[in-house]
């Protein structure tokens, strides 16, 4: 049998992840094609990815599809790919707005869009859920510039600022800010004696946001610590699932949303403490979207972080504390007509770099 022809890649850290950016037609056009060549490429299904560019983690197996955006009001469109570690899939079904920080610096690396002078804005369409983002970045001599001085806890070193100013956050996967219709909810099946109460919002991610209390921990847990916990992430799975079905989302016994976040009091300056769940590996820091849902979910009246954080000012950064430190975002919502929070603004920093240039041999076909 022949080899597979290589396929060039670009291998970047966006944010706190990283990920293989493609060309989509650098790929095949049918998507069972695509995602076994994808999983040969990242070395999955194999808890170590030892055969793969995946580095056995979700955050390092994750892929970016870009190409020229069907929509007139974008630069280019970026398809987020989850690909899975010891587990054979990829899904679609969740964005990710680390990965989505190098996408406007992988349009202009392959010419999809020219670099404006001293600064360029890529405007991406981010196709999992219709959202538009404007990507911000340092481009000196018409040259992507990686370098700057912003630090983003979570990534060793600094980096140049890439800013990024999200459109259609709000229910962008459920349709809603607050897909049950309330910013609480109780839960039953989760607690042996009462039910759990939760906010389910969607600011970008789909999330279910949880009170670490009420599950008897301090919030202050190391990952590893979660993970090993295996009561709490049968208990988890089962409120995910069943907070699934009441925010639309259907079964996601094979999927990776909604996403669950453990809230707690702030401990180091911040508005509001977290641990989030991938939905079963624990984050060592929290991705971007997941950030400004929890922000959003916290500003709301009534809901379960509320009472638990500290508000910023209007104006001020809401800073998100994690494992490894902190994540600001600047989020701000407003009351409709219909009395409902809504999203006024949703943006962020982050950092990226390019680590590799090339061509990706996929693994051979068993």
């Amino acid at each position: 049998m022949a080899a597979e022809p290589g396929i060039r890649c670009l291998l970047m850290r966006g944010g706190t992840s990283k990920g293989a950016y493609f060309l989509a037609s650098d790929l095949p056009a049918d998507v069972a094609g695509r995602d076994d060549l994808l999983m040969r490429i990242m070395g999955t299904p194999d808890p170590r990815q030892i055969d793969g560019l995946g580095g056995a983690h979700p955050l390092t197996s994750k892929v970016a599809v870009v190409s020229p955006s069907e929509s007139p009001d974008a630069h280019v469109d970026y398809l987020f790919l989850q690909v899975g570690v010891d587990d054979a899939f990829v899904t679609d079904r969740q964005n990710c707005g680390n990965i989505l920080a190098g996408v406007g610096p992988f349009a202009v690396e392959r010419g999809l869009v020219p670099a404006g002078g001293e600064r360029t804005s890529v405007r991406i369409r981010m196709v999992n859920t219709g959202g538009v983002a404007t990507a911000t970045f340092a481009t000196p001599g018409g040259v992507v510039d990686y370098d700057g001085d912003l630090t983003i806890d979570g990534v060793p070193g600094t980096a140049g600022a890439i800013t990024l100013d999200f459109e259609g956050t709000e229910g962008s996967s459920t349709g809603a800010l607050f897909p049950t219709g309330a910013v609480a909810d109780d839960v039953d099946g989760v607690l042996d004696d009462s039910p759990l109460t939760v906010t389910c919002v969607d600011n970008g991610m789909p999330t279910v946001l949880i009170r670490a209390a009420d599950l008897g921990l301090v919030g202050t847990e190391a990952p590893a610590v979660l993970e090993a916990d295996t009561a709490l992430k049968e208990r988890l799975e089962r409120l995910r699932r069943a907070a699934a079905e009441r925010m639309g989302l259907g079964d996601v016994s094979e999927a990776t949303v909604p996403k669950l976040v453990l809230l707690s009091e702030p401990r180091r300056g911040g508005a509001i403490a977290t641990r989030s769940f991938l939905p079963h590996r624990v984050h060592t820091s929290i991705g971007v979207l997941g950030a400004l849902t929890v922000a959003a979910g916290v500003l709301a009246e009534g809901s379960i972080g509320h009472a638990l954080g500290r508000i910023p000012d209007p104006g001020r950064p809401f800073v998100v504390e994690h494992p490894t430190g902190h994540f600001d975002v600047d989020v701000a919502l407003t009351r409709g007509p219909d009395g409902a929070a809504h999203v006024m603004r949703s943006a962020a920093l982050r950092t990226a770099r390019r680590i590799f240039d090339g061509t990706v041999y996929p693994r051979p076909r068993t």
